[in-house]
């Protein structure tokens, strides 16, 4: 049964052609392709575990601030509006965004640089490649095939990035990195709005914390477009209602920005199917140059106030120490790991290490800590 609306984009991912499954399936009863594919990612144990893994501050900080897992719905959110309007495959695209950050490690960003050095004699560590491994090979729930069995489509969207060397091994998926080809407008379109979640949620969390200030954040044009409309309508309007109206009023100017400029892109290139969007030199789906600036500034300055703030910074050289910590220990002694982990009989280092960063990958932020205090007690 295909679900799609009829009112799909030419150039949109059409259901009846997908490239289909690693292992043959009969087709649902009562759903689409992209919509199984969104179930199995949502009963995922990857998934649950999402609610526990930090995105900027660790999950214990406070439970208000975002989490992997927040992160993702809000990404589903911003996508789905977007795709209903360009007339893409919306069940492709909340597939896609919510299986993005599968493979993401404990701690965020630093518990995946931590765990990149520590692997760096043995492939290294990419959490993109890594979440492509939750959903073709650690899930483990069905008795007919490993992982969850997802379409070509949808792995391709989680797949945002990969290094040539990698891509070399992946097949027919990997092929786009090689061939310097597009990914589907749905996974281009993902993309965007990951980073649109981000800028926008990290500005509430980073204030919330009192880690950025109204006085910092007034220097960044697109948030001092919006606080000046806000201010001047409701200038006696608490510090928290208006944060809120800001950013409300940001993720709507630049979501509106992205489905202006992408129609007029689309409109004036007229792909006429999904082969003439991978071909066409550069992504289609993106901001206008006035907004993609304003956008690019607000991230640049996240990364040098909030990502690089003494008090993110400090957390971030716990979490790397507790990182290494766990891979040491693992690596010498398999048997700290579960039984389905731990058994490695005649396994190489390579494999040992890719085995125990897949552990690690997987815990969420208070087994990582729980672990670090059981095996420094030792």
């Amino acid at each position: 049964m295909n679900s799609a609306p009829e009112s799909l984009a030419p150039c949109a991912v059409q259901e009846e052609k997908s490239r289909g499954r690693q292992f043959p399936e009969p087709p649902p009863a009562y759903r689409g392709e992209y919509q199984r594919d969104r179930d199995r990612i949502i009963h995922s144990t990857a998934f649950r575990r999402l609610v526990y893994k930090t995105q900027v501050f660790v999950n214990h900080e406070g439970d208000l601030y975002r989490t992997r897992l927040t992160h993702s719905l809000e990404v589903a959110q911003i996508a789905r509006t977007v795709a209903r309007a360009l007339g893409l495959n919306e069940t492709l695209v909340e597939a896609i965004s919510l299986a993005h950050d599968l493979g993401h490690t404990p701690f965020g960003h630093a518990g995946q640089d931590a765990l990149n050095k520590c692997m760096q004699d043995f492939g290294g560590f990419e959490h993109n490649l890594q979440s492509l491994r939750v959903v073709d090979e650690l899930e483990a729930k069905y008795a007919d095939f490993p992982g969850l069995n997802l379409t070509w489509e949808t792995r391709e969207g989680i797949l945002k990035h990969c290094s040539k060397r990698n891509a070399r091994n992946l097949g027919d998926l990997g092929k786009r990195f090689l061939n310097r080809h597009q990914p589907s407008l749905e996974a281009q379109l993902v993309n965007l709005a990951d980073a649109i979640a981000y800028n926008n949620h990290d500005v509430d969390d980073g204030f919330r914390a009192g880690l950025l200030t109204l006085d910092q954040l007034c220097e960044q044009p697109l948030f001092r477009q919006h606080y000046d409309d806000v201010h001047r309508s409701w200038p006696k309007l608490e510090d928290r209602r208006l944060i809120y109206e800001i950013i409300r009023r940001m993720i709507d100017h630049v979501v509106t920005d992205l489905i202006d400029n992408t129609s007029a892109v689309i409109a004036l290139l007229s792909p006429v199917d999904i082969n003439a969007v991978r071909k066409y030199e550069k992504p289609m789906v993106g901001f206008s140059e006035p907004v993609k600036e304003m956008h690019g500034a607000l991230k640049q300055f996240l990364h040098e106030n909030l990502y690089r703030h003494n008090r993110v910074c400090s957390m971030n050289e716990k979490t790397k120490s507790m990182i290494d910590l766990l891979f040491g220990r693992y690596m010498a002694d398999p048997d700290e790991m579960p039984t389905s982990f731990s058994e490695q009989e005649n396994a190489s280092d390579a494999d040992r290490a890719r085995v125990v960063a897949d552990y690690i990958a997987g815990m969420t932020d208070r087994f990582a800590a729980a672990e670090h205090k059981r095996l420094a007690a030792k």
